[in-house]
């Protein structure tokens, strides 16, 4: 069984979507990052960086226990551990790493700095209104892709997916009008509907 240390946050909701989706068993331990939790020397020693999520396998590489933190790290990791969510080889491989990326160096950041502004300082107009700027420009990127193909990767459903999807969850922070990004909310209602997808997203409150 792995040990998932978490928090209700997209990011690591991608990595309890994924367990849930691949059918491993694991344990969820919550760490209230809103009381500090994260900064614990006894996290410290799973997660140097002081940011959940971060995996526990006992049973890793050669059977021997692995920890990981960054939640793209361990989509990768549990994806290659099972075989699937992600091609073993070949330019698939590349493409959904390269959109895992995306998510990773371009969602992430910028949707996260416009939830930060929307909830607590929408008075700094320059902020919010560079980020939600960036925001949309994002969607529209993903609109485009998803016009040519049913998933975010392309023709099959990835660790891309599981990795944008919580974070588009939150698009009500987002000021996003679904009718400018058909293909986005098509998708979203797509990933939506899977068992594991909500089961994923519901155990981590």
């Amino acid at each position: 069984m792995i040990d998932l240390y978490a928090w209700g946050t997209p990011n690591a909701r991608k990595v309890s979507i994924a367990l849930e989706e691949l059918s491993i068993p694991f344990k969820v331990h919550m760490v209230n990052i809103t009381e500090g939790e994260q900064f614990k020397s006894s996290f410290l020693e799973l997660n140097p960086n002081n940011k959940i999520p971060v995996i526990v396998d006992p049973q890793g590489p050669q059977g021997k226990e692995i920890t990981l933190f960054e939640s793209g790290a361990i989509l990768i990791y549990l994806a290659d551990k099972t075989g699937k969510l992600l091609p073993v080889s070949g330019a698939e491989r590349h493409q959904t790493i390269q959109w895992l990326m995306f998510q990773m160096g371009g969602i992430g950041p910028m949707f996260g700095q416009t939830h930060h502004f929307r909830r607590n300082a929408p008075h700094e107009t320059y902020g919010l209104d560079r980020y939600t700027k960036e925001t949309h420009r994002l969607y529209k990127v993903m609109d485009t892709r998803l016009g040519k193909s049913e998933y975010v990767a392309g023709s099959q459903y990835s660790i891309a997916d599981i990795a944008i999807y919580p974070w588009v969850a939150r698009f009500g922070l987002h000021q996003i009008d679904w009718g400018d990004v058909p293909n986005v909310k098509r998708w979203y209602d797509s990933i939506g509907s899977r068992p594991a997808v909500q089961r994923g997203m519901e155990i981590l409150p």
